[in-house]
């Protein structure tokens, strides 16, 4: 596999904290490119011999905001078991429904694009349900849970010019943790 050309936004970018703009179909070319790439990305980042010949961080979601596009849309891909991988394309997403359970995830949220350890937890929904468009456009509902309701949280939240390090408690870092379920 070739690692696609990518440059990855560090936390310090004022552009991280901007909130994206709503896509329009149908995608250009360039934005199908940048999808693609980011999904190959991910995957080559979660293979650990590809990893460390390119010397990558892990990684599960991408938003196009961390390249520096600022559109909704961000990628998740899930390695469901040794060399098997989901990808999911979401486009203008909006949260429909959510848990009360909160959860959070005990060795702490990590990022892309934040390059440090961060102390603390960051409370989420258990389970949500999302709608959003497909690369074509087509409109989609999905359910999530656990991981990868918290994968989705991450993202829409850099959609909105959120990191996650702005949801834990400067005070208190692992503020209510024991009102949530560690997973």
């Amino acid at each position: 596999m070739k690692l696609p050309n990518i440059v990855i936004l560090d936390e310090k970018d004022k552009r991280l904290h901007k909130v994206s703009q709503e896509v329009s179909f149908p995608l250009s070319t360039q934005d199908k490119k940048m999808i693609q790439d980011m999904l190959l990305y991910l995957k080559m980042s979660q293979i650990d011999e590809e990893r460390e010949k390119y010397d990558l961080r892990a990684g599960m979601g991408l938003s196009a905001v961390q390249l520096g596009v600022l559109k909704r849309i961000f990628v998740i891909v899930e390695e469901t078991e040794k060399g098997q991988f989901k990808n999911y394309v979401v486009i203008n997403p909006k949260i429909k429904s959510f848990s009360e359970e909160l959860i959070y995830v005990g060795e702490g949220e990590g990022c892309l694009s934040i390059n440090r350890e961060v102390e603390g937890i960051v409370p989420r929904y258990a389970r949500m349900t999302v709608e959003a468009q497909d690369e074509d456009g087509h409109f989609y509902e999905i359910r999530v849970r656990e991981d990868i309701s918290i994968a989705f949280q991450h993202e829409i939240d850099h959609l909105n010019g959120i990191l996650f390090t702005e949801r834990i408690d400067p005070k208190n870092p692992y503020k209510n943790a024991e009102k949530m379920r560690e997973i």
